[in-house]
């Protein structure tokens, strides 16, 4: 029974090339494998709508359709080739492409296009809050003279004479073992079975040129390095017009002077000083929005010591909310000092050795300027 490929794309029969083409195009999108991951019925669609529009683009292949045929239909011929009434050139012929497996046809002008990788770069602060970035691409768009025809005066191409519309042409060869024929690509017609008689001379009657154009690319907040956003049908525009393929961009991020990303989350280092750490302070930060963040540094805030700010971090792709931030604390201690500040530190080193801290199972009252003398030996 033949297969409605007019119902397939839900256009009419007197629909246009573009009509059919348009259609596609929103079945593409809806069913693609992309958009639909490990749904067999989606791409079982997506399949189905590819060949249906191969078809009635095909004006040979449609003249089937319309008269109540199936161009696709093998099921009158039988087994191709067979072994009945050949010799050995004939068995020869199945495995070199001619012979009793027949012509393979001509292949369709109209062919999908291509899809299209474009690398991209980014700071940080773009993948903290996200972007619409405009990237310059060069691929094929469809001719705007003929609209993907080829054909500069829109007459329908007509059927090559040197393969008779098969798209290939059978040479045979003898040999001790019998008659050997092999099919190639017709070289007039370059396997298409027809000839535009007057191509466009903007594009050589391929339906396509080469262009530079902008787009503009939205990045999600939260976007990893290596991610690739993916634009339907931005890619190259097919041979004849046909339906473009998808423009794949990869994003990749600038590294951070201050802030480093792990997954969801963002670190940094925080410089204190030693008092500041012994006796407590807070700090003031702007964050990669602009946003202005204080951390409070407790007393006795030691070295290597980290400050959590839950929420603060990168944007979660997949799901709510976002990562955290962690403040590492460096404690700095000074290596030069003049008089006054050294007489000082050393009335706080007094002070700390009338003090004994915890030794030896013995307890007694223990500062806090008596751990810092012991940890950096002022």
């Amino acid at each position: 029974m033949a297969l409605d490929y007019y119902g397939i794309l839900g256009v009419g029969k007197d629909a246009s090339d573009q009509d059919i083409k348009k259609a596609y195009r929103k079945l593409a999108r809806k069913y693609h494998p992309d958009v639909n991951p490990g749904d067999e019925e989606a791409a079982e669609k997506f399949r189905e709508a590819s060949v249906a529009q191969e078809v009635l683009l095909d004006p040979q292949k449609r003249q089937i359709v319309d008269a109540g045929g199936d161009p696709l239909d093998r099921s009158q011929g039988g087994m191709p080739g067979g072994f009945g009434g050949g010799g050995l050139g004939d068995i020869f012929a199945e495995f070199f492409g001619g012979g009793g497996a027949g012509p393979r046809g001509p292949k369709s002008r109209v062919q999908p296009g291509q899809d299209a990788l474009l690398r991209t770069r980014i700071t940080l602060e773009d993948a903290f809050a996200g972007v619409k970035k405009t990237i310059t691409v060069d691929t094929a768009v469809l001719c705007e003279r003929c609209h993907g025809d080829g054909s500069a005066n829109g007459e329908k191409p007509v059927t090559c004479q040197q393969c008779g519309g098969a798209g290939e042409v059978q040479s045979v060869q003898r040999s001790f073992l019998g008659n050997v024929m092999t099919s190639h690509q017709c070289p007039n017609c370059r396997g298409y079975g027809e000839i535009i008689q007057d191509p466009c001379s903007h594009c050589g009657g391929d339906g396509r040129v080469k262009k530079r154009r902008d787009l503009t690319v939205n990045i999600p907040a939260g976007i990893g390095d290596g991610m690739r956003i993916r634009m339907g049908s931005q890619g190259e525009v097919g041979h004849g017009g046909g339906p473009a393929g998808d423009l794949y961009v990869e994003v990749h991020t600038q590294a951070h002077k201050i802030f480093e990303r792990e997954g969801d989350d963002l670190h940094l280092t925080v410089r204190v000083p030693m008092v500041d750490a012994a006796l407590g302070s807070k700090v003031s930060m702007t964050h990669l929005d602009g946003s202005e963040l204080e951390l409070e540094i407790a007393p006795g805030t030691q070295p290597g010591q980290s400050i959590t700010l839950q929420g603060q971090g990168m944007a979660r792709l997949r799901r709510e909310g976002r990562g955290n931030l962690y403040a590492h604390v460096d404690v700095q201690v000074p290596t030069s000092l003049d008089r006054k500040t050294r007489e000082l530190l050393e009335q706080v080193r007094e002070r700390s050795d009338a003090v004994t801290a915890i030794h030896d199972g013995q307890t007694e009252e223990a500062s806090v300027f008596d751990r810092l003398r012991n940890r950096f030996r002022i």
